[in-house]
C-alpha cells in the first residue's frame, strides 16, 4: 500500500465513514497486519479531536479459545468490548485476515463454538441496538492481505488494486465520490421508501415481498467501506416466490453455489444448490434462518466479480442480494436469528424491479 493510497483510506475512513468529533471514543479492532493503516487511522482520530482505543488480533490466539477452553472460560464476557459497545461513540473494524476463510470458517468444534455464541449474544444484542438507533456508528472495511488475495483467486497486487479501486481510492478526492454515491442513491431510496410492493424479476428471480412501513437505507460508505447499496427489511410473512442465486457465496468456510429456494408466506419451504447443499440444511436448521431479514440491491459499478467476501460481492453493480436470517432493526426488521447470510443475484440480464406495478429498473441500473 502507498503512503498516498494508505494515507487517503484513513482520511476517508475516519472523517467521512465515522465522522469523529472532539472527544468521541472509537473503538478498533484489526489484526497486526494492518499495522500501517492502523497507524494512519491512529493519526486521522487524535487530528479530528476523538479517542482511538486498539484491540488487536494475533494469528491463531482466536482458535485457542476453542481448542482449550473449557464451558465456563467460553461463558466469559470480555467486560472491556462490553464496555465499549454500551459506551463508546464509533467503532471501525478494518479485516485483515491471516489465513483463507477466516471470518466464515466452520468451528472445529461445534458444540464449544455454541456456547461461545450464546455467551456474546447480550454484546451482540446491544451492538445491534446501537447500530439500529444510531448511538453508534459503525463501519467495516478490508485491508488487503494475502489470505483475501487466495479468497478472490488474485494476486496481492491485483487484489490491493481490486480493493482500492472499490473504494475509489484512486480517485483525486474518495470524500466527493462518495458524496456523489450518497446522492444518486438518496433518489432511488426516496422513491423506495414510498412503496409497498415490491416483485423482484427476470431470468434467475421471481419473488415479490412487501417493505410498507419499512426503511430502505441508503449504503454510501459510511457503515461499510467500500460500499454502494440501497436496503432494507421485507414484511416478514409478505415474501413469496422463488429464486436462483446465480453468484457463487460462502458460509461456514464452504463454497456454496447455484442456490434455489422457495419462499412461501415468508418461510423458505424448499432449497437446493448445485453445491454445498449440506451447508443450506446446516443453516435451516438454525431458529429464524428460514426467513429473510435484508432485500437489498447492488449499485457499484467498480466491483464487477465475486471475490469470496461478502463485504465486496453484495455491493456488485448490477446485482441484487437477498439475506435469510437476522433482520436489520433499522429497516423496521423484526427476524432474529444468529444467522445473516447474504445471497447473490445477477440482473444485468433481463432483470427487472416493479414497485407497485411500476418498471423501476431493468438490465441491472435503475430507471428512475
Amino acid at each position: 500500500m502507498s503512503n498516498t493510497v494508505r494515507e487517503k483510506y484513513a482520511q476517508l475512513l475516519v472523517n467521512y465513514c465515522l465522522a469523529i468529533k472532539k472527544n468521541e471514543k472509537v473503538y478498533i479492532t484489526s489484526s497486526y497486519l494492518a499495522e500501517d493503516l492502523l497507524r494512519e487511522v491512529v493519526k486521522e482520530v487524535y487530528k479530528a479531536g476523538g479517542i482511538p482505543v486498539l484491540n488487536i488480533e494475533l494469528n491463531g490466539v482466536a482458535e485457542m479459545a476453542l481448542q482449550y477452553a473449557d464451558a465456563e472460560q467460553l461463558s466469559w464476557v470480555n467486560p472491556m468490548k462490553k464496555l465499549a459497545m454500551e459506551t463508546f461513540d464509533a467503532y471501525l473494524n478494518i479485516r485483515a485476515p491471516f489465513a483463507t476463510g477466516d471470518d466464515e470458517r466452520e468451528p472445529a468444534d461445534a458444540e464449544k463454538f455454541a456456547i461461545h455464541q450464546k455467551a456474546q449474544q447480550e454484546i451482540n444484542r446491544i451492538y445491534f441496538e446501537r447500530i439500529g438507533n444510531g448511538s453508534m456508528r459503525r463501519c467495516l472495511c478490508q485491508y488487503p492481505t494475502q489470505a483475501g488475495a487466495d479468497d478472490a483467486e488474485m494476486t496481492l497486487d491485483d487484489y490491493e488494486k481490486f480493493v482500492y479501486q472499490s473504494c475509489f481510492l484512486f480517485d483525486e478526492n474518495p470524500t466527493e465520490k462518495w458524496l456523489e454515491v450518497r446522492r444518486e442513491q438518496q433518489t432511488y431510496v426516496d422513491y423506495l421508501n414510498k412503496a409497498d410492493q415490491i416483485h423482484y424479476k427476470g431470468p434467475n428471480i421471481d419473488i415479490k415481498f412487501s417493505v410498507k412501513g419499512r426503511t430502505w437505507i441508503n449504503s454510501d460508505g459510511r457503515a461499510n467501506m467500500p460500499s454502494g447499496e440501497v436496503f432494507s427489511a421485507p414484511i416478514e410473512d409478505t415474501v413469496n416466490g422463488t429464486v436462483y442465486f446465480s453468484y457463487p457465496t460462502i458460509y461456514m468456510g464452504r463454497d456454496v453455489r447455484g442456490i434455489s429456494l422457495e419462499v412461501k408466506d415468508g418461510v423458505i419451504t424448499k432449497w437446493d444448490a448445485e453445491e454445498g447443499k449440506d451447508v443450506l440444511d446446516k443453516v435451516f436448521a438454525i431458529e429464524g434462518a428460514r426467513m429473510w431479514g435484508e432485500v437489498a440491491i447492488g449499485t457499484n459499478f467498480n466491483i464487477q466479480r465475486t471475490s469470496r467476501n461478502i463485504l465486496f460481492d453484495e455491493k456488485i453493480g448490477g446485482s441484487i442480494h437477498m439475506a435469510v436470517g437476522q433482520s436489520y432493526k433499522q429497516c423496521g426488521g423484526k427476524n432474529e436469528s444468529t444467522v445473516h447470510w447474504d445471497m447473490i443475484t445477477d440482473m444485468k440480464n433481463g432483470g427487472e424491479i416493479w414497485a407497485d406495478g411500476v418498471l423501476i429498473y431493468k438490465d441491472g441500473r435503475f430507471i428512475i
